[in-house]
């Protein structure tokens, strides 16, 4: 497939992306559909294997983790 090649994405997300293009902006659709969902995957891809940076302070880790327990109870 011709935009498979450019992108690394996974194949049934570009057909979603191509089909729902298709019946939601018609023609023009075959190729904002793809474009819009590879967009929306590598933000959220970049979203969930983003880590938080690491703290000097255990004592604010302590302090977080107590206040979960205390909302958990």
């Amino acid at each position: 497939m011709l935009i498979r090649m450019g992108a690394d994405l996974p194949l049934i997300l570009i057909l979603s992306g191509v089909i729902g293009g298709l019946i939601a902006f018609g023609m023009i659709g075959l190729f904002i559909g793809p474009v819009l969902l590879a967009v929306s995957w590598r933000l959220f891809a970049a979203w969930v294997e983003e880590v938080p940076p690491p703290t000097d302070q255990p004592e604010e880790i302590l302090e977080e983790l107590g206040e979960i327990e205390k909302s958990n109870k």
